[in-house]
């Protein structure tokens, strides 16, 4: 069987591990492509129609109607963890594998991403970095910002990558640490000692949040307005998740009446996302092109993941870390 193996949307995979490529080049032809990030459906399908494998970076997505016109796909490797931009019901329908990268691959870069950004924002580290370059060392006293040590801590979404949040807050900084999850891990939590608590709690007593959460329908825009109006004044956010886990307009009402005093972003709602949106007009907001699980040790586990897919799949092996029977 002739295998055609597009890379879509990805601006990471094989850049540093060529020797992957390599191995794909063996199964097949590959290339790279880059389509708009909410591309979907039928253009989407006729923008992937000589390709029988892909690999996906968390966008474009692939829905319902896109599978309706694309019945001839054998995989989608996600290049990552999450699938939100899968209709995985579609994809079975029509006898397409879809596989993620196992959780633990990009679990400690993710969680060492969120608490990077949070220092950075709690700390002013890349405002005071820009001054230092432009001489103004006499503004110094202007970047005093705050500590995490001995803060509380809400942790909303406490699975694989807010659980490890959590354990590096708790015990690098000796925070008092509230957890958030419809699924408690009540083993994990007294073994570290982490409280789990409802979610108005967690807000009330929180100086620091973290959003972890995965995205659906019970959780898309799950922080607005009400519950902003339950933070203390002058709480920290950051949110390497999914960026619609908080609704836009409250949020840069909470940036503007000081409910929050930084907010730290690794994910937008459109990527890439351009700087006339609404949040980089706020100095207290700090935003990075998605890059937590950068780091080459995440990369090159995630890469060597998507490629092994595609070779148990020309070898008519049985795959890792489906999400379709």
């Amino acid at each position: 069987m002739q295998y055609s193996i597009g890379i879509v949307n990805s601006s990471s995979f094989g850049k540093n591990f060529p020797e992957l490529l390599e191995r794909l080049k063996k199964i097949g032809t590959i290339e790279f492509v880059k389509v708009a990030g909410d591309m979907r459906g039928k253009e989407l399908a006729e923008r992937m129609k000589q390709f029988n494998i892909l690999i996906s970076s968390v966008t474009p997505f692939f829905d319902k109607e896109f599978f309706e016109h694309k019945k001839d796909l054998l995989l989608i490797s996600r290049h990552g963890i999450g699938y939100n931009n899968i209709d995985v019901e579609a994809a079975q329908s029509c006898n397409t594998l879809v596989t993620i990268v196992p959780p633990l691959v990009e679990r400690d870069a993710v969680a060492e991403g969120a608490v990077a950004i949070l220092i950075n924002a709690m700390r002013q580290v890349s405002i005071s970095q820009a001054a230092a370059k432009e001489n103004r060392w006499a503004e110094r006293a202007a970047f005093v910002g705050n500590g995490i040590t001995g803060k509380t801590v809400g942790v909303i979404g406490c699975g694989n990558i807010g659980s490890r949040v959590a354990e590096i807050l708790k015990h690098g900084f000796h925070t008092t640490v509230y957890a958030y999850d419809p699924n408690p891990d009540r083993q994990w939590s007294q073994k570290h000692g982490i409280l789990y608590t409802d979610l108005e709690t967690l807000l009330k007593n929180a100086d620091i949040i973290s959003l972890n959460a995965s995205l659906n329908e019970t959780s898309l825009h799950m922080i607005g307005q009400k519950q902003y109006e339950m933070m203390k004044k002058g709480v920290y956010i950051v949110n390497n998740a999914r960026a619609d886990l908080l609704e836009e307009k409250a949020t840069c009402k909470a940036l503007e009446n000081g409910t929050i005093k930084a907010l730290a972003m690794d994910v937008m709602h459109k990527e890439p996302a351009h700087n006339t949106h609404p949040f980089f007009q706020y100095d207290n907001c700090f935003i990075t092109p998605h890059i937590s699980a950068y780091t080459y040790e995440c990369l090159k586990g995630m890469g060597e993941k998507c490629v092994g897919d595609v070779e148990r799949l020309a070898a008519k092996q049985e795959p890792v870390c489906a999400v379709t029977k």
